[in-house]
């Protein structure tokens, strides 16, 4: 069995990013962006999605958090495409709902090799600490973009952001799990008419 990690780094003159990547972990992490926020939306991806993740993050957040949160999504999205290789046995497709008291949410993507995000949530405050919510979108963006998947990221109801953001997190590291989970009927297959992803 291959070992499916990747480390990236990033440095550019608005950030400097380092990921490491484990899919067959045990869902520890040790994640520091700036964000206390995303740090613990973060953690949701690695614990719930059963990954270990290590990300240490600077950036430009005197300015605000933009940058950080696209260029992590950026990061997480190649660390992935790395660590997966070329797909061979994967399950492929994968979706969880999560729930989080009266927010539910709702996350379903494929390893298509086709960069594609459609999300649908609506938070009613503009910032969760220092975290502004209309990042949560850039996030999925800048990780879907390089991970080369696609992505349906949807909020089906909650009026709290803090719930809101984090079924979404949660759900995406559920999906995300079952995704790159191996089908040992496949074998060595390609989940795919086509032959390859």
């Amino acid at each position: 069995m291959a070992d499916r990690t990747a480390t990236i780094e990033r440095r550019t003159l608005e950030t400097g990013i380092r990921v490491r990547l484990a899919l067959d972990g045990t869902g520890q992490s040790d994640i520091d962006t700036g964000l206390p926020f995303f740090d613990h939306m973060l953690d949701q991806v690695a614990r719930h999605g059963l990954l270990d993740l290590e990300i240490a993050a600077a950036g430009d957040l005197e300015i605000d958090g933009h940058h950080t949160v696209e260029d992590v999504g950026i990061c997480l999205g190649q660390a992935f495409a790395e660590a997966l290789g070329d797909k061979r046995g994967l399950t492929r497709y994968g979706h969880a709902y999560c729930p989080l008291d009266e927010a539910l949410g709702r996350v379903v993507l494929d390893l298509s090799g086709r960069p594609g995000l459609q999300f649908h949530a609506e938070f009613p405050r503009e910032r969760i600490g220092a975290f502004e919510t209309e990042l949560t979108r850039e996030f999925f963006q800048g990780f879907v973009n390089h991970a080369a998947v696609t992505l349906h990221v949807d909020s089906l109801r909650g009026e709290n952001a803090h719930h809101i953001a984090e079924t979404l997190f949660k759900a995406f590291g559920r999906a995300l799990r079952v995704a790159c989970t191996r089908d040992p009927r496949l074998g060595d297959a390609t989940p795919s008419t086509k032959g390859a992803l």
